[in-house]
């Protein structure tokens, strides 16, 4: 046998959930990576293959053998290990037993606190056919399997059950039981096409072997076969293809032998609106829907088969009827929904609860709106649509089409407001709502839009909050995190002037008596607060900028973002770093020492240069700042500050800011104060120590 082969390992089982099968497919890839490398075994790559039937992993050039070691093992000390008459005691006669030698055998350690008995035991390398079985139940044990199940009289669990186990080291099978199946060369074949099974003569064969039998095993080559075909057969239509990354994901763990079709569906579906057919399309069938150049929905669709059928028309004629039954459903229920209005089913949201202590869809559609038309006044936007809309924000709930298809809730909202004759700002309100829906979604397009997703957003957050179920950990029921996320990106990206205090307030103040804790507004604006750092990390930027404007506490969102800008730029200009310092050593200096912060700095006092030269300079920059402060230009504020740098230097090399004179200290002190106060005045750059 080689000395560096590949291993490969499969488990082969019943169709595993495509949803979960790349998550266990690498995890049980690095798993197995790990323990090599705890086991200290060499190896070029590991890598991992997944199908329906099946996980797979491939160590490439695998060391076959542990090197052997040399292991310490220390004996007792010296002064215990023999009597007064240098004969060995039971200790060191026990030990040496223990590890095979005779006492006189034994080498002795020396260090600075004393001498012990020693033995250098070699221990040869055990070869990977000894570790295998235990590296592989190890690895498979730590796999991300929230509910494992038993298959027939076996004691074991797994995710499916399973049918085969393989475990070769390039030609040799070896010897391993896991999850009670002995390994051996059997591997599942394709479950319709070539035959039902078969043998592996090699770890190297594995992908190509399978591919005789009609699977390809490496997922991310049948997924892009899988895109590639799509596209290609949407090219054929002369029109493209909305390709969903995690519905191609899931439809490449759906197949093993992917073959992609081309469908129709009945023209006359096509009234319905396109966001219903798609949703039916993607989400129920799996589907992939065909768009023309200008965005308009086709009545053809592909989709992604398992089997090469010999008559490929009566497979799309399957699919065709399949699909047609869900359309028709979708235009039944659109075509019921229009003969009545969104206003005529707002009584009917008081049968539905949106939180037992805050009441019902009824009761929130209505702060929704009071809210709505609070935030619209400050924003510039229309009071009245606000309200409109946010008081039939939550109608199209109570509708056949989104009870059958909830993920259409607000876009069908959106299209029974037009049908309505409702303001067609007030409609498109109504889908943007929920704006955004996940990170990097796009935010809502209008001002009342903006109004609306701003009122509901805040209405969850502050009622939540209010009633004591702040979200633990990785639980967030009501989706407060997004909620809040949602909140100050609407507000930042429009340059929105609002202050979350405020309308944390006025959420607070329509909800009334349905509040039970008294620290709501704190903590809300402290969850706010929070959810920056996730917002600007994603960003790239560094955490020391975000804790320096956080410092600082500012309470409106796009101050924040304007600040966050500033300290970034500043905290690239070569002075930061002994800025940063310096203003650490004041905080530090003031902290201990009790000063007013509206001391004022006493000129005639001022007997040192370098201490004239700063107040002079600060109340320059005080000056030439005004304006900058005004209109929120935080980079020419701190570029400002930055110039300060020298006497700052300055004055800390020949000033004693504690003298015996207590005037002077004070006035210094005050000086102090005044520098402090006009960088706080944008973040506390002190907490850029890393810059």
């Amino acid at each position: 046998m080689q000395q560096q082969q590949t291993l490969l390992f499969e488990i082969g089982t019943e169709e595993l959930p495509p949803k979960a099968l790349t998550t266990l497919a690498s995890a049980l890839a690095l798993n197995i990576e790990t323990g090599l490398n705890s086991l200290e075994l060499a190896f070029d790559s590991v890598r991992w293959f997944a199908t329906p039937r099946r996980l797979a992993v491939e160590v490439k050039n695998l060391q076959a053998q542990q090197h052997d070691k040399v292991v310490e093992k220390r004996g007792p000390a010296v002064s215990a290990a023999f009597d007064d008459n240098g004969q060995p005691t039971k200790a060191a006669m026990g030990w040496a037993r223990g590890n095979g030698i005779d006492v006189s055998e034994a080498e002795r350690l020396t260090t600075d606190k004393g001498e012990w008995l020693l033995y250098n035991a070699k221990v040869a390398g055990s070869h990977i056919s000894d570790l295998v079985e235990e590296l592989i139940r190890t690895s498979l044990s730590k796999l991300p399997i929230p509910k494992p199940m038993r298959w027939g009289n076996s004691k074991h669990q797994f995710i499916r059950p399973v049918h085969t186990v393989t475990i070769l080291y390039g030609e040799s099978l070896l010897d391993a039981e896991v999850l009670g199946i002995k390994s051996s060369r059997l591997i599942q074949g394709h479950r319709f096409h070539g035959k039902t099974n078969f043998e592996l003569d090699h770890a190297d064969n594995y992908l190509v072997q399978l591919e005789n039998h009609f699977v390809l095993a490496d997922f991310a080559s049948r997924k892009q076969k899988i895109e590639q075909g799509i596209l290609q057969a949407a090219e054929q239509e002369g029109a493209t293809v909305d390709i969903d990354a995690e519905l191609l994901d899931e439809v490449t763990a759906l197949v093993e032998w992917p073959v992609i079709l081309t469908a129709s569906f009945e023209e006359s579906f096509l009234q319905v609106p396109k966001e219903a057919l798609i949703y039916t399309m993607k989400g129920d069938q799996k589907y992939f829907p065909v768009i023309d150049t200008q965005g308009k929905l086709l009545p053809r669709f592909i989709f992604v088969t398992n089997i090469e059928s010999h008559d490929p028309e009566q497979v799309i004629k399957g699919n065709e009827k399949v699909i047609r039954p869900r359309l028709a459903d979708a235009e039944f229920f659109y075509q019921t929904d229009k003969k009545k209005t969104l206003e005529s089913r707002l009584e009917s949201l008081n049968s539905v609860m949106f939180q037992q202590k805050l009441g019902t869809l009824a009761d929130k559609s209505q702060r929704i709106a009071d809210i709505a038309a609070d935030i619209a006044e400050k924003i510039g936007a229309d009071k009245t649509k606000a309200a409109r809309a946010g008081l039939l924000s939550k109608t199209d709930l109570m509708t056949e089409m989104v009870m059958e298809f909830p993920d259409v809730q607000g876009v069908m909202g959106m299209y029974y407001a037009h049908n309505d004759g409702e303001d067609s700002e007030v409609a498109l309100a109504l889908n943007e709502q929920y704006m955004p829906r996940f990170a990097g979604d796009q935010l809502p397009t209008s001002m009342v839009s903006n109004a609306v997703a701003l009122a509901d957003k805040l209405d969850t957050l502050v009622g939540i909050f209010g009633i004591g179920m702040l979200p633990k950990g990785d639980k967030d029921p009501f989706a407060l995190r997004r909620a809040a996320i949602g909140l100050l990106r609407i507000i930042m990206d429009n340059n929105l002037q609002l202050d979350l205090v405020e309308l944390i307030a006025i959420a607070k103040q329509q909800l009334g008596d349905k509040l039970t804790n008294q620290s709501v507004e704190s903590d809300v604006l402290e969850f706010l607060l929070g959810r920056f750092r996730a917002i600007y990390q994603e960003q790239g930027i560094s955490v020391d900028v975000i804790h320096a404007v956080l410092a600082t506490q500012p309470t409106k969102p796009a101050d924040f973002d304007a600040r966050v800008k500033g300290v970034s730029h500043f905290y690239t200009l070569e002075s930061a770093q002994s800025l940063a310092a310096a203003n650490k050593r004041v905080g530090n200096i003031l902290a201990k020492n009790s000063v007013d912060s509206n001391a004022e700095v006493d000129s005639a006092l001022l007997t040192d240069k370098a201490e004239q030269e700063l107040y002079a300079q600060l109340e320059k920059s005080k000056q030439n700042n005004l304006d900058k402060l005004a209109n929120a230009d935080y980079q020419a504020v701190l570029t400002e500050l930055a110039a300060l740098r020298p006497a700052i230097d300055n004055f800390f090399d020949n000033v004693m800011v504690m003298c015996e004179d207590k005037a002077q200290q004070a006035n210094r002190l005050a000086l102090l104060n005044n520098l402090h106060q006009q960088f706080l005045n944008v973040a506390d750059i002190a907490l850029l120590q890393q810059a």
